[in-house]
């Protein structure tokens, strides 16, 4: 079994060579909403495999989505402007292009908007799910929980 730091190294490089090939694909002025920039098997030596999928989402100014939630882990990466998020139990965050951070599977997602009211906000959602699942669960909208 492969320590965990060799493993969270491993998918970082994954995470960062799938965003930069996903990256220098993007169109100069891409439409609102998200498409799948990719899809792939990834095989684990001695821990079988995973299923990654590269979600690119562009939020127009001002726009947000419903609380959601994932079954799989995802790692974020901004490509362009900010992101405004919260996770149930966490602390909202703003994140600028090159800014990244991760989502533990099942957690509440409260917040995802543009920080922006003037400029669009894009960011690829790389989700490593080791199942077939749907990648994301619309939730009804709630107050903040401590």
């Amino acid at each position: 079994m492969q320590p965990e730091g060799s493993m969270t190294r491993r998918l970082h490089a994954l995470v960062l060579l799938l965003g930069i090939a996903c990256h220098t694909s993007v169109p100069a002025k891409p439409p609102t909403g998200s498409r799948l920039a990719l899809s792939a098997t990834v095989p684990l030596a001695n821990f079988g495999s995973l299923k990654a999928k590269v979600v690119e989402v562009t939020y127009g100014p001002g726009e947000s989505s419903r609380p959601h939630s994932h079954p799989c882990p995802v790692i974020v990466y901004v490509t362009a402007g900010m992101l405004r998020t919260q996770v149930r139990g966490e602390p909202e965050a703003v994140y600028e292009a090159g800014g990244s951070f991760y989502e533990a599977p099942g957690g509440i997602h409260i917040i995802s908007a543009n920080a922006s009211g003037q400029r669009p906000a894009r960011f690829l959602a790389v989700f490593l799910c080791d199942h077939d699942t749907t990648l994301s669960v619309s939730l009804q909208a709630s107050p903040v929980a401590p």
